[in-house]
């Protein structure tokens, strides 16, 4: 009987969840910002105010108000509007930032829409930094029979109106919202 194992020198993340896949995305716009610092954004005149960690894929169309940071990561063709503020999140490809937005601590999927002045967020799940060995838990879904507090995740094609709040959320594929939702998965 045998056994294989690898060894490296550099960081080992499993993902779990989706909370742990932001802590994975960390993890490596942190190892970016040594090996190949070109691939994030810097703050420069007329861009977009850039705080930590900053991936932007260059066809992504950001406003120079918004602010980005620490530790995201802006997919393909996403159009970030005026005034945005988004932290410790992954925007996927298509999204859709409307004007003063707020995204923190979430996934945003495929070609969603969040609308002006709405707010998404999560509440993150990270392991503790000062243990070298920490790793993600495996947060049971349910606790007590309600939503554990989590990220918030929005799947593909997701639409937010203007001035809703998603908060701790699972939202499904092809949804369009029309009120604010706390601590919800929404079928």
């Amino acid at each position: 009987r045998s056994s294989d194992l690898f060894k490296t020198d550099g960081f080992w993340s499993q993902i779990k969840s989706a909370g742990s896949a932001i802590y994975a995305s960390r993890l490596y716009l942190n190892c970016y910002s040594t090996s190949h610092p070109e691939r994030l954004m810097h703050n420069q005149a007329g861009g977009p105010t850039i705080r930590g960690n900053v991936y932007i894929h260059p066809t992504a169309v950001v406003d120079p108000s918004a602010v980005l940071g620490p530790n995201v990561s802006i997919g393909k063709g996403v159009t970030v509007g005026a005034g945005v503020r988004v932290r410790e999140s992954i925007i996927l490809h298509g999204a859709t930032l409307q004007d003063h937005s707020c995204v923190l601590n979430s996934i945003v999927g495929w070609d969603s829409t969040i609308g002006r002045w709405a707010r998404v967020e999560g509440t993150p799940s990270d392991p503790n930094p000062n243990d070298p060995y920490a790793k993600m838990d495996s947060e049971t879904l349910f606790r007590d029979g309600k939503l554990t507090p989590s990220i918030t995740i929005l799947g593909c094609n997701v639409s937010i109106p203007a001035e809703v709040v998603v908060l701790n959320s699972i939202v499904l594929p092809h949804k369009d919202l029309g009120r604010s939702f706390k601590n919800q998965i929404i079928l």
